[in-house]
């Protein structure tokens, strides 16, 4: 019997794991987000990101609201099958804050210093 590829992985208890995206161009990390089982099959089905809300506990396509879509170039596993990375072609921006990616605060002297512009109104990010 052939193991399932979704059994593979390592879910934690709440059955998700970790997602990085990452943008295939530029190699820069986008976002961390969280998949369930279901999200990651319709990520590979649909050949786009598909996390799992957990604050609003439902499957998340991202970009259904904003139109900023993580288009999939390829998917892996790390080596102890606990976390997914995807290479991604982003649509826009990545964070709901409107900036290129999610880590745009830097530690400096012990304080966290915005340090990448917003490139994308928030308010007009989820206006659809």
């Amino acid at each position: 019997m052939q193991i399932n590829w979704l059994d593979k992985i390592a879910w934690n208890e709440q059955g998700l794991v970790p997602a990085i995206a990452q943008d295939v161009e530029t190699g820069k990390i986008l976002m961390l987000a969280w998949m369930n089982r279901e999200a990651l099959q319709l990520t590979v089905q649909h050949k786009r990101a598909v996390y799992w809300s957990r604050s609003r506990t439902k499957l998340w396509f991202k970009g259904e609201e904003s139109g900023q879509i993580q288009h999939i170039k390829d998917i892996r596993l790390d080596c102890d099958n606990d976390v997914i990375l995807l290479s991604v072609e982003q649509t826009g921006v990545a964070c709901h804050t409107g900036r290129h990616n999610c880590f745009f605060q830097q530690l400096q002297d012990e304080q966290w210093v915005t340090v990448e512009p917003v490139l994308k109104d928030p308010a007009t990010l989820y206006s659809n």
